[in-house]
């Protein structure tokens, strides 16, 4: 009965570090697709589709890289 308490807390440690993490992910998705757009206009879907697969630290590297892009080709060079 003990075990399987500590397994439950355990799992739902795991579970909320998980989501903490999912949601950190997806917020700088978000303002990064939200910047890109002013920086450098639309985005085609693909290279949006592209930008969600990022990691968190893709995502942050972008996030400061986008600073010095002009158009949609320094992001796609940035992307490669």
């Amino acid at each position: 009965q003990e075990g399987l308490q500590e397994g439950r807390q355990e799992g739902l440690q795991e579970g909320r570090q998980e989501g903490l993490q999912e949601g950190r992910q997806e917020e700088g998705v978000n303002l990064i697709l939200r910047l890109l757009a002013r920086r450098v206009g639309s985005l085609p879907l693909e290279i949006e589709s592209q930008i969600r697969r990022l990691s968190l630290a893709e995502i942050e590297a972008l996030g400061e890289a986008l600073l010095d892009f002009s158009d949609i080709s320094d992001l796609i060079a940035w992307l490669r």
